[in-house]
């Protein structure tokens, strides 16, 4: 598995299109209203959303994370870090902030590679 993460308007997308040499067809791009993740997907896009629709579900973030790991370990992962700056006052949204800080975390421990992207440019890490 191949983790990508960064904040919001990075260049994230655009680095896993020309690193990897995916076209739009191999991205599955998360919904806010998706709980269910499609197991063939070569590279899902913005993880996060799926994670609130976990939690606006009120499922096991946790469980569900590692379980997609398991059955995608080839998977392309592009992720927003929402897990800095301001903590939301609303409890739904600061537990979605805190699912996403560990799911990112799960996810890198299990990724043979996991880059940063700030101001496009890509920082390796693992």
């Amino acid at each position: 598995m191949v983790l990508i993460f960064g904040g919001v308007y990075q260049g994230k997308l655009d680095y896993a299109l020309n690193q990897f040499g995916l076209s739009e067809d191999e991205i599955h791009r998360c919904r806010e209203t998706d709980t269910d993740m499609p197991n063939n997907a070569k590279a899902v896009y913005e993880i996060d959303r799926w994670i609130l629709a976990l939690i606006q579900a009120s499922a096991d973030v946790n469980e569900k994370i590692k379980q997609f790991a398991l059955e995608n370990p080839d998977a392309i992962v592009i992720g927003n870090d929402i897990s800095c700056g301001v903590v939301p006052v609303d409890p739904m949204m600061r537990a979605w902030r805190d699912a996403v800080g560990r799911s990112l975390g799960i996810l890198a421990q299990q990724s043979d590679e996991v880059v940063r992207l700030y101001c496009g440019i890509p920082t390796k890490l693992k």
